[in-house]
C-alpha cells in the first residue's frame, strides 16, 4: 500500500513539473517571465485580504465539485452542472424579490431563499437526468443545451422583467438591501456562513460515496451498469438521484453567489465555477476529502491571474491554461502509472 500510494504520488509530482514546464514555454513565447508570472499568481496567499478572495472563490467551486463527485459516481458526465447553478441563483432571487417587503425575520428569508436555489438548481438537474434516462439524449449534450437555455433565461430577467429602475444593465438586477446578505467577516468580502455551506457539502458527499449503502449502490450503477441491474439495483431511479444531489449542491453554490458574494443576479453568476469543478471533480478521482485543498488551489489560480492583464498584460485566461494542462498532464500520468505498474 505505502509503495502504491509512493508510486502514485511521483507520477503526479512528474505531471505537475510537466505541465507547468509546458506553461513555461508558452510564456516565454509571448515574451513573458515564467518566474514573475508565478510569483505574481500565487501571490494572492499573500495577506490575509488576498486568501479571504480565495476562499470566496472556493467555496462555491467545491459546492460544484461535491456535487459532480456524486453524479462522477454514478458513470454520469453532468456537464451541465454551470446551467444548474444559474439556474439556483435564480431560485434564489426569486424567492429575495418575492419576500423582501414581507414582515418574515430576514435571516429566514436568507434560508428559505438559499433552499429555493437548491431546489432550483436540483429541478434544472432534473431536466438533463429526465433527458438521458427517457429521452435517451447524452448527458453531455442535454446539460450544454441547458447550460444555454439557463444563461439565457439570466439575461431575459436582467433586461426583461427583474430590470433595474430606468434600464436593464450588466451590472445585473438591483442589489438587495444589506440584511438579505449573508454576514461577512469584518473588513472582508468573505461570508463565514459561506465556508460553513461548502464544508458541510464536502463532507455530506464524503460520507455518501464512502460510508452509505445508497454510495455504495451508486458506485455499482458507475461502474457496470447493466450489472448492476441484473443486480436488482434499480439504476435509473439512482442515475436521476445522483442529477438531483448534484443539482442540489450546485444550486447552493449559486445561492451564494446570490446572498454572499454579488448581492444581486448578473448575467455571468456561476463564474465558470461548474466547468472548473469538472477539473477538479477529474483530478481527485472520487476523493472528496482531496477536493479541499485542490478547489482552493484552482481558486487560487482563479484570483491570482486576474491582475495579469494589468501588471503584465497577459490575459487572465492563462490561468485556464494551466489548469487545462494540469488536469491533462495528471490524468495521463495517471494512465501510465496504472498500465506501466506491475499488478500485484
Amino acid at each position: 500500500m505505502k509503495h502504491t500510494t509512493l508510486n502514485r504520488i511521483g507520477f503526479q509530482l512528474f505531471a505537475l513539473l510537466l505541465a507547468f514546464g509546458i506553461a513555461s514555454l508558452v510564456l516565454l513565447a509571448v515574451g513573458a517571465s515564467p518566474v514573475q508570472i508565478y510569483k505574481d499568481m500565487f501571490g494572492s496567499l499573500g495577506t490575509k485580504g488576498k486568501i479571504a478572495d480565495v476562499l470566496v472563490s472556493w467555496a462555491p467551486l467545491l459546492l460544484a465539485t461535491a456535487g459532480l463527485l456524486i453524479t462522477f459516481a454514478a458513470g454520469l458526465w453532468n456537464i451541465g452542472v454551470e446551467g444548474q447553478i444559474t439556474f439556483g441563483a435564480i431560485g434564489t432571487t426569486l424567492v429575495l424579490r418575492l419576500l423582501q417587503n414581507s414582515a418574515m425575520n430576514a435571516g429566514l428569508i436568507i434560508a428559505l431563499s438559499i433552499f429555493a436555489g437548491m431546489l432550483a438548481g436540483a429541478l434544472w438537474a432534473a431536466l438533463a437526468g429526465a433527458l438521458k434516462t427517457f429521452g435517451g439524449v447524452n448527458e453531455i449534450f442535454g446539460g450544454l443545451g441547458l447550460n444555454f437555455v439557463a444563461t439565457a433565461l439570466t439575461i431575459y430577467l436582467v433586461f426583461g422583467p427583474w430590470k433595474r429602475p430606468g434600464t436593464g444593465s450588466m451590472s445585473g438586477t438591483q442589489p438587495f438591501p444589506e440584511q438579505f446578505n449573508l454576514p461577512l467577516f469584518e473588513g472582508l468580502r468573505l461570508s463565514p456562513w459561506a465556508l460553513v455551506v461548502a464544508v458541510v457539502g464536502i463532507v455530506f458527499v464524503y460520507f455518501l460515496l464512502q460510508g452509505t449503502y445508497f454510495g455504495l449502490r451508486l458506485k455499482a450503477v458507475g461502474k457496470n451498469f447493466r450489472a448492476a441491474y441484473l443486480l436488482g439495483i434499480p439504476t435509473w431511479q439512482y442515475m436521476m438521484f445522483s442529477f438531483l444531489l448534484c443539482g442540489a449542491l450546485s444550486g447552493a453554490a449559486g445561492a451564494l453567489q446570490v446572498t454572499a458574494v454579488y448581492h444581486r443576479l448578473i448575467p455571468s453568476i456561476s463564474s465558470g465555477y461548474g466547468y472548473l469543478g469538472l477539473m477538479v471533480a477529474m483530478l481527485v478521482n472520487y476523493q472528496a476529502i482531496a477536493a479541499i485543498p485542490v478547489a482552493f488551489f484552482f481558486a487560487a489560480l482563479n484570483i491570482g491571474s486576474i491582475q495579469l492583464p494589468i501588471v503584465h498584460k497577459l490575459d487572465s485566461s492563462f490561468s485556464g491554461v494551466l489548469q487545462g494542462l494540469l488536469v491533462l498532464f495528471i490524468l495521463l500520468a495517471e494512465g501510465a502509472r496504472q498500465r506501466l505498474t506491475p499488478k500485484a
